[in-house]
Order: C-alpha cells, then structure tokens, then sequence
C-alpha cells in the first residue's frame, strides 16, 4: 500500500474537448482487482473522461489521441528508500564518479567526527564521455 502513479494529462484546447482543462490523477500503482497496468489504466480513464467516448478496460487503447506522456510512480523511490529492488548501475559523466560518494556536508550532527554513511544503492559507476549536440535550433542563438 501506499504507492501511486500519479497522472497530469493536457487536453486539446482547439475546442475539440469540452472541457480542456488539465487532468490529475493518482492510482494506486497495484491493484489487480481493478486493472492489470496503472499507468495504461491512467491514460484509458483520461481519454474516456476528456473524450466521453467509453474506453473499456480489456480493449487496446487508441493512442492516435495521445500526443506525449509523462508519469511518475512511487515504485523506484519507495525501492530506494527501502533499499531493495533490482541491482543498477550510476551513469555519470567521465570523471564524476565519486560525486555521490563525496556528497555534500548535510548529516545530522554537522560536529559529529565518526561520520556513519549508508553504503550505495548502486552496484558500479560508468563514466561516459559527454557529447552535446544541438538537434534543432528552435529559439536558439547560432
């Protein structure tokens, strides 16, 4: 219990939606007695409301209507909090590898000369080299 996949939908403003007011929602992330999947169950009860046309659960959905999607669950922050879930690996930039393991000064007795740290939650580091390329130039000087 306790985990959510929260759901923010714009909706056309062309007048083709009666309402074009954004959406919100949150679902719990499980919930087998009501749906399989959350986040497609988010995007089903979005177009059914924005679009008033049913949209039944065990039907594919239309996605011809979906321009982008963003969602964001609890599930990876509550694995980490909890220090469980699958293994992964840090992907940071060539020569940041132990930006983590630095960090910063907060701890709970800034004084504290036996500073106790929590291992990582990653199981290696790979650094990358960055490559920054400018794919379209929409606003931009040059």
């Amino acid at each position: 219990g306790g985990t959510f996949t929260d759901v923010y939908a714009e909706v056309p403003t062309d007048g083709s939606v009666e309402d074009p007011s954004p959406r919100v929602l949150k679902l719990l992330s499980e919930d087998p007695a009501n749906y399989a999947d959350a986040p497609r169950e988010g995007i089903r009860r979005v177009l059914e409301e924005a679009t008033g046309v049913p949209h039944p659960r065990d039907q594919l959905l239309d996605a011809s209507r979906v321009e982008w999607i963003r969602m964001g669950t609890t599930v990876a922050t509550n694995a980490l909090l909890e220090r469980e879930g699958s293994r992964f690996a840090l992907v940071v930039t060539r020569g940041f590898r132990d930006v983590l393991e630095i960090g910063n000064q907060a701890r709970p007795d800034i004084f504290d000369i036996k500073v106790r740290k929590l291992a990582n939650l990653y199981q290696e580091v790979i650094e990358c080299n960055e490559r920054v390329r400018v794919l379209q130039c929409g606003g931009c000087a040059g």
